[in-house]
Parts: C-alpha cells; sequence; structure tokens
C-alpha cells in the first residue's frame, strides 16, 4: 500500500468515524447524563483507538475492526492485541472523563447555589412590589402629570432624568 493511500484510507475511516460518534450522540441525547456521557466515552473509544498491525511496517489499524475480522475469520494473532489496546485507552479515557467531572461538579454546584439565590431574591422582590403596589393609588393616579405632588427623588445611584413640570 502507497504511503497516499494509506493515510486516504485513514482520513476516509475519520470521517466515517466522526459519522458514527455523531449518531451515537444523537441516540444517548435523551438519556440522563451520568449514564449518556460515560457512554459517549465508551463510544469514542471503540471508534478511535488504532492498534498495530504488522510491526514491521509500522502500520496501524483500527481496534475495532482488527478485533472484528480476527474473531469473525479466526485468522491472525492480532485480535488480543486489540482487545488490549482497546482497554488501555479505555483507562485513560476514563481516567480523564473522571478529572472532568471532579472539576465540573464543584463549579455546577456554585453556580446551581447562585441561580437558586437569584431566584429567591427576584421572589423577594416581587413579593415587595406587590405590596407596594396595594398601597399606592390608582395606576392612573400615579402617572398623572398635573396634579401637585412633588416630583419623586432621583435614583440614589446618580442624578437620575429631569423632566420639566407644567
Amino acid at each position: 500500500m502507497i504511503q497516499n493511500d494509506y493515510t486516504f484510507a485513514w482520513a476516509v475511516y475519520a470521517v466515517a468515524a466522526l459519522g458514527c460518534l455523531l449518531v451515537a450522540f444523537k441516540l444517548t441525547g435523551w438519556m440522563w447524563r451520568w449514564l449518556r456521557e460515560p457512554l459517549r466515552v465508551i463510544v469514542a473509544v471503540l471508534l478511535f483507538t488504532p492498534t498495530v498491525v504488522d510491526p514491521v511496517k509500522d502500520s496501524f489499524a483500527p481496534a475495532i475492526a482488527i478485533t472484528a475480522l480476527d474473531l469473525a475469520f479466526k485468522v491472525g494473532g492480532n485480535a488480543w492485541r486489540a482487545v488490549s489496546d482497546i482497554a488501555m485507552y479505555g483507562m485513560i479515557a476514563f481516567a480523564l472523563y473522571i478529572v472532568f467531572v471532579l472539576i465540573r461538579w464543584p463549579l455546577q454546584r456554585r453556580a446551581r447555589d447562585r441561580r437558586e439565590q437569584a431566584e429567591a431574591a427576584a421572589q423577594r422582590r416581587a413579593a415587595e412590589d406587590n405590596a407596594v403596589v396595594s398601597e399606592t393609588p390608582m395606576a392612573a393616579e400615579r402617572n398623572d402629570r398635573y396634579r401637585n405632588d412633588p416630583p419623586p427623588a432621583p435614583p440614589a445611584g446618580g442624578r437620575g432624568r429631569v423632566e420639566p413640570r407644567l
């Protein structure tokens, strides 16, 4: 096999594997996150794990394909090597996934706490606004420009907007 053919074959396989990974993402999209993400890691490991086919020529092939072909046709001794490569890459991928989860977990907890505090503050403000609205006059009386009430005080943070009164 010429080097360009070998590279072309790997490029075709990479595109097909990405398509299969996209299908796996779509199929697992409805699942609970703690089940969905490990399944996606398993699929990625199965699709993207290479194994040595011929140690002398330094040629690689997808480990899942080598395992399937060796088991189906009962030829060659590469099945055990391919399975061990899948297991090794699987352990590495799951170790990285666990590190990712351990980093993400406190960040999500903090974000959830902030979101709950913001919702509680919004509910308190809504309750206060409802109490204030019930004590104030009707909207038409509040917005009457021609009443002789003093103008409202500007907001605390700045000068506010000044409008002329007739």
